[in-house]
């Protein structure tokens, strides 16, 4: 047994840079193509039981959200990326029992001059 307390706060694990190609956008030209989005994400999830036992089932798996969120992402069709981050964050906090996510999305260079254009949100479960 650890005589570590454990921090009070919540622990992130983090997928960074995640490269997904997809239909995204609303224009014509858009949803004929696909695009890359990168996903940048902070899932709060207490790691403290896995840094006991050492094993990967008391732990967030973070290659299982990864191919989860690549499947996802892929077969995709959103217009808007406010839609599709927020499907993305769902599929973590629900399936994955992850307290609260920040997401972000980067669309990359959709607009000129840009070196990247996106959204950050922030969701946590109910309750």
């Amino acid at each position: 047994m650890s005589v570590i307390a454990q921090n009070v706060t919540m622990d992130i694990v983090f997928i960074q840079g995640l490269k997904i190609d997809c239909v995204i956008g609303i224009y014509d030209w858009e949803r004929k193509i696909r695009q890359d989005i990168t996903l940048d994400i902070e899932m709060g999830f207490d790691i403290f039981p896995a840094s006991e036992t050492d094993h990967i089932d008391q732990t967030l798996d973070y290659k299982a959200v990864s191919k989860r969120l690549i499947e996802f992402v892929k077969n995709s069709e959103f217009q808007l990326v406010e839609t599709l981050a927020q499907r993305i964050c769902e599929i973590i906090l629900n399936e994955f029992n992850v307290e609260q996510v920040k997401l972000t999305l980067n669309k990359g260079k959709a607009v000129t001059g840009a070196q990247g254009v996106g959204v950050i949100i922030n969701r946590r479960k109910n309750g």
